[in-house]
């Protein structure tokens, strides 16, 4: 079985990165939450990653050099999906993973279910079969997600 590529893959940190961050104050404010040390860290840790996580990865990553407990993290969660920071992804093991979504490009994913490894990949019809499906099923499509999974071509060998 091939290794599992880490799921931590940070960035340098973007020029754009103070202004993302403001933005999710911004979004807390108006929300009517709190601004805290703990959900900006976590804020700026999803945004700094180019890869799929599960909390225990954010949490292992966070909890030394920051502190943060896996409860607040799980509270905040929802407040990053929220303000469209976060996106989850898949459920797996019985845990969802999730990656970033701000500043990003509507993907669809391949997952080995051998190796666990993610494919990203764009398939510009999908757009328009989601729309063509929602308007047959007289249905008000708010998104789509498209995932494939199967056996990678390392695993199949």
């Amino acid at each position: 079985m091939a290794a599992k590529t880490p799921a931590f893959n940070f960035q340098k940190t973007s020029p754009d990165l103070r202004m993302e961050l403001e933005s999710f104050r911004d979004f807390l404010k108006a929300k009517g939450h709190r601004v805290t040390r703990e959900r900006v860290t976590l804020a700026e840790a999803v945004l700094l990653n180019r890869g799929h996580f599960d909390v225990d990865e954010l949490f292992l990553d966070l909890k030394t050099r920051s502190g943060i407990s896996k409860a607040s993290i799980y509270r905040t969660i929802p407040l990053l999906i929220e303000s469209g920071i976060l996106a989850a992804v898949y459920l797996e093991n019985g845990h969802m993973h999730y990656e970033r979504a701000y500043g990003r490009e509507h993907h669809s994913h391949l997952r080995c279910t051998a190796c666990g490894r993610i494919f990203e990949f764009s398939a510009p019809e999908l757009p328009a079969l989601e729309k063509a499906i929602a308007e047959q099923k007289k249905f008000k499509s708010e998104g789509h997600k498209f995932e494939i999974w199967g056996l990678c071509s390392n695993c199949r060998s």
